[in-house]
C-alpha cells in the first residue's frame, strides 16, 4: 500500500510578513480548506513573532478568512525548498527568493504574474494535470510559464499599505483579492 502524497505547498514572501504575505496565506488557506494544500508565508526582513498588522484584521475577516493564531517569520532557504509555488508580492521579493534558493526560480512568480498567467491557461489543462488541487498546483508553475508569450507584462507589484491609512489598506487588499481568487479557483475547478 502506498501512503499519501504529502500536501502541495504554497509560500507567500512579502517584506515584514505582518501585511501581504499574510493575506495571501490566510485567504487561499480558507478558500482551499479541506483540500491537500498547505499555504504559509514569511518574510524577508520579518517583524518575527508578530501578529497581522491590525488594520488588515477586518478586510481578512470580511474575505472569510481568519488572522487569529498568526505569527510573523522570517524566509528561510529551508522554506522556499518545501514549496511547490513561491508567490512573492513584488518582483524585489521574487528576486530574493530566487537569490536565497536558485532553484526556486521556475516555482517563484510574483501573485499578479501568475494570476495573470493562470488566466491565459487553457482550464482543462490545469484540470488534467491532476485529480486534487495539490496536484494541480505542483503542475501550475509549468502550465503558467507555458504562456508567458500570450499574457505579456503588466504590473507586478503590490504596494505594501504599512503605516499607511485604512484606505491604503484597502487598496493593497483590493489589488491582492481578485488574483488570489483567480488562483483558487483554478486549483479547485
Amino acid at each position: 500500500m502506498t501512503s499519501p502524497e504529502p500536501p502541495a505547498r504554497i509560500l507567500a514572501v512579502c517584506t515584514g510578513n505582518i501585511c501581504r504575505s499574510p493575506v495571501v496565506e490566510r485567504v487561499l488557506a480558507a478558500r482551499l480548506a479541506g483540500t491537500d494544500v498547505q499555504v504559509t508565508s514569511a518574510g524577508t526582513r520579518a517583524v518575527v513573532g508578530h501578529a497581522v498588522s491590525a488594520p488588515m484584521v477586518p478586510l481578512l475577516t470580511d474575505a472569510g478568512a481568519d488572522a487569529a493564531g498568526f505569527a510573523a517569520r522570517q524566509l528561510t532557504t529551508d522554506l522556499i525548498r518545501e514549496a511547490d509555488l513561491v508567490i512573492a508580492l513584488t518582483r524585489a521579493h521574487r528576486s530574493q527568493v530566487v537569490e536565497l534558493a536558485p532553484g526556486a526560480v521556475r516555482r517563484t512568480f510574483t501573485l499578479l504574474e501568475i494570476a495573470r498567467l493562470v488566466a491565459h491557461v487553457d482550464p482543462q489543462a490545469v484540470h488534467d494535470s491532476g485529480p486534487t488541487p495539490g496536484a494541480r498546483l505542483r503542475a501550475l508553475p509549468g502550465l503558467a510559464a507555458a504562456v508567458r508569450h500570450v499574457a505579456g507584462s503588466g504590473e507586478d507589484d503590490v504596494a505594501d499599505p504599512i503605516g499607511g491609512s485604512e484606505a491604503i489598506y484597502r487598496a493593497s487588499y483590493d489589488a491582492m483579492a481578485p488574483a488570489l481568487r483567480t488562483l483558487a479557483q483554478a486549483l479547485r475547478d
